[in-house]
């Protein structure tokens, strides 16, 4: 799993956090800080999820021109 899709579910969760506070005390600063912060995990999120996507890509790629030589030196 990538690092960035760590911090991202962390940032996320608190923006989250943030945001319901926020709700709780009636700050609206506080309510819009959160969101922020939640869009902003979720965007590093979805990045590390692309390049999560983007090595398995790569590794199946290998892989099979791996199988393919082994399967032309036979």
């Amino acid at each position: 799993m990538d690092k960035d899709r760590v911090a991202g579910k962390v940032e996320d969760v608190k923006g989250r956090v943030k945001r319901q506070v926020g709700e709780w005390t009636g700050n609206e600063e506080t309510q819009s800080e959160g969101a922020a912060q939640q869009i902003k995990g979720k965007i590093q999120n979805a990045w590390g999820e692309a390049k999560d996507a983007a090595r398995n890509v790569l590794k199946h790629h290998q892989e099979s021109e791996t199988n393919d030589k082994d399967k032309d030196a036979a």
